[in-house]
């Protein structure tokens, strides 16, 4: 096509309105060439209107794509990576869950020699320890007694509170000891009120023994951690 029927083109498609940009990728000729082409022309104020407002839609467009193609590229990462966690952990061994319910009751138990309490607001972190407790100490559950810490806000819900930690870990709301509020006044309104459980304080009744045999584990690491040369 000679240039004088490109530039042709080019001014009769101006004419209808459309932008130097979306003229410039139609024909694929740079858009200082078509703004030199095109600068005698004069569109309407509707016709500016609508290229501001088109220019902005593929603007908005664009940031969306570019979102949603960062998402899946970080939702990509995280699953490479939890494969990969999965693949060098396997399947947990008893030595294993020793160490890991060792670990935390290091980072979140009673340390105050005599007593064995746990205390989290992790479901998850209770069912293990919970788990550590019964199936690898083999601590009978009857002498495993939680109570329920939280909000005095949360009062009026205390009963499906209670029965969430009750199905949870398996255990008898008659098991539980007296649930304790904390009265602190709170001036923000928050979004989970009605999934949040409060805190679960888990208390293994006549401990004494079993808390002296943590902190000896506990000992372990501290001396393991003394000759270790990095």
């Amino acid at each position: 096509m000679a240039r004088f029927e490109e530039k042709l083109i080019a001014r009769n498609i101006r004419r209808k309105g459309k932008s130097i940009k979306d003229i410039a990728k139609k024909l694929n000729i740079g858009k200082s060439t078509i703004s030199i082409w095109c600068r005698d022309i004069k569109l309407s104020n509707k016709q500016l209107e609508n290229i501001y407002k088109n220019g902005l839609k593929k603007s908005l467009l664009g940031g969306l794509i570019g979102a949603e193609v960062n998402h899946q590229k970080k939702l990509n990462e995280i699953s490479t990576r939890y494969k990969e966690a999965s693949q060098i952990i396997g399947k947990l061994s008893v030595r294993d869950l020793l160490i890991a319910g060792v670990c935390l009751y290091w980072a979140e138990g009673s340390k105050t020699k005599g007593r064995f309490i746990f205390v989290n607001s992790d479901p998850i972190m209770i069912k293990i320890i919970f788990i550590f407790l019964t199936e690898i100490l083999g601590v009978d559950k009857n002498l495993i007694k939680p109570t329920v810490q939280i909000n005095l806000i949360h009062q009026p819900r205390i009963k499906k509170v209670m029965k969430f930690w009750s199905n949870h870990l398996n255990i008898r709301l008659d098991k539980f000891g007296k649930s304790y509020f904390v009265k602190t006044v709170h001036k923000k309104v928050y979004e989970n009120y009605h999934n949040y459980y409060g805190i679960l304080r888990l208390q293994v009744l006549k401990g004494s023994s079993l808390q002296y045999k943590m902190l000896g584990f506990i000992d372990v690491f501290t001396k393991y951690a003394g000759i270790v040369q990095w």
